[in-house]
């Protein structure tokens, strides 16, 4: 691959990329619990559910999918009305962002988060302008799987998985980047932590958002002239 027919491509995911959303998140689902009559977890111990779609966390907390749906329910009364925007934006993410785009690379949205909640945190949060576009999960649960929604997104753009590269925070964001062959650069600041992203195979990790750009720098000047990604920290 030449220099010339490199496409800088970067998948941005949103929770504990971006944004810190644990409040939102983490009180909407402890509201949910409640509202379905079972006891709530305090906020320590719900830092998992952030980041894997919910369905799955709250089937995975109540013992299997029964009640699982009305949950979701209940969660989505609130947050969809102040939840998702109890969050804040990492320090440095906003000027990662605009540093990736000045540089030529081309960043889209990737969240098992539904989209529609995506789009109005991204605006909220003054996200989206660097972003050509958001993509997420649909409300019934299609595309909630990470590398299903990164397989829609490169049908629907038609791109080379070749020339992309993932940044996120969890082991479903490098598993779902895996599934196609494309890479991950760690969020060391979010949820899922070293072990796990290192665990999962991210390619390489990064302490905070100001170090990505450098990092994905990294990525396209050794994929253009030799099709290898760096080695991790």
């Amino acid at each position: 691959m030449t220099t010339a027919s490199w496409r800088n491509v970067l998948f941005v995911d949103l929770d504990g990329t971006l944004t810190d959303p644990a409040e939102g998140i983490v009180g909407c689902f402890r509201f949910a619990l409640v509202a379905i009559g079972r006891p709530a977890p305090p906020d320590a111990d719900l830092s998992w559910i952030i980041g894997p779609p919910l369905r799955q966390s709250f089937a995975k907390l109540l013992g299997g999918a029964d009640g699982a749906e009305e949950a979701l329910s209940a969660y989505r009364s609130c947050y969809g009305v102040t939840g998702l925007f109890e969050a804040s934006v990492y320090d440095g993410a906003r000027e990662a962002l605009a540093r990736l785009k000045e540089s030529g690379a081309r960043l889209f949205l990737c969240t098992s988060k539904p989209a529609v909640y995506a789009s109005r945190i991204l605006e909220r949060f003054g996200l989206a302008g660097s972003l050509e576009a958001a993509y997420g999960a649909e409300l019934d649960g299609r595309r909630e799987d990470k590398g299903d929604l990164i397989a829609h997104i490169l049908a629907v753009e038609r791109l080379d998985p070749g020339d992309c590269i993932m940044w996120g925070d969890r082991k479903h964001d490098v598993a779902g980047a895996g599934r196609h062959a494309i890479p991950t650069i760690g969020a060391l600041w979010g949820f899922g932590g070293e072990e796990e992203l290192r665990e999962a195979g991210a390619a390489v990790l990064c302490a905070a958002p100001a170090e990505v750009p450098a990092a994905f720098g990294r990525f396209t000047r050794q994929k253009a002239h030799a099709g290898r990604p760096p080695h991790g920290r």
